[in-house]
């Protein structure tokens, strides 16, 4: 039998999330390109973000001819693109001005899948390493308590995407981002079988 799904969220009915997204409205676009096998991965973050970023897509796809339409609509519309990924020696980082806002044109790229499936979707777009890198140093640990982390540094999509704007527009106020990641985390704990939900926080202890 199949689970039920909220129709406006689609989180399965015992996790629905509707009450607690907020929208935020940010100068800066957010473009998610997805992993198709996050796309009904149910402890997916990124599926938060256009619920609650009125500037915010996610675009299915891992080959740069998945993603030409992007390419092209960037040109188009004169965006301003900066990559969230961690940049290599000698590759141009991006770094805020002071005391300026951003452009309205700035546009958000995140790579929303497994370190392995993101470092693969990179590879096959040479077109996004052209673009200027925002390396982020979160003050905190991730809360993503539900997936393994490849990296002592990894965060989710969502978390990434917050730090990201919280970099970029420091007078926007994206708690409600957190709020609706943590609720997330919760609930899905909270629906998980006793022991596997033990094994969760027994790790989560552990690390």
């Amino acid at each position: 039998m199949s689970r039920k799904v909220c129709q406006h969220c689609h989180f399965p009915s015992n996790v629905c999330l509707c009450d607690v997204l907020k929208p935020v409205t940010s100068r800066s676009a957010v473009w998610v390109l997805q992993h198709p096998s996050e796309t009904d991965h149910g402890k997916n973050s990124a599926r938060l973000l256009p619920l609650m970023l009125d500037k915010a897509q996610i675009v299915v796809g891992e080959t740069s001819a998945d993603f030409a339409g992007l390419q092209a609509q960037i040109q188009a519309q004169g965006l301003a693109p900066v990559l969230v990924y961690p940049a290599e020696a000698g590759e141009a980082v991006f770094t805020p001005a002071a005391n300026a806002p951003e452009p309205e044109n700035r546009l958000l790229i995140l790579l929303d899948g497994t370190w392995r499936k993101a470092l693969k979707m990179y590879h096959l777009n040479p077109w996004l390493h052209t673009l200027p890198k925002l390396a982020l140093s979160p003050e905190k640990p991730s809360a993503y308590r539900i997936r393994k982390a490849h990296r002592a540094d990894s965060l989710s999509t969502l978390e990434a995407a917050a730090e990201a704007l919280m970099l970029l527009e420091p007078q926007l106020d994206v708690s409600a981002l957190f709020e609706a990641f943590d609720a997330m985390v919760s609930r899905r704990l909270a629906a998980m079988p006793e022991a596997v939900r033990q094994r969760y926080l027994r790790d989560e202890s552990n690390s």
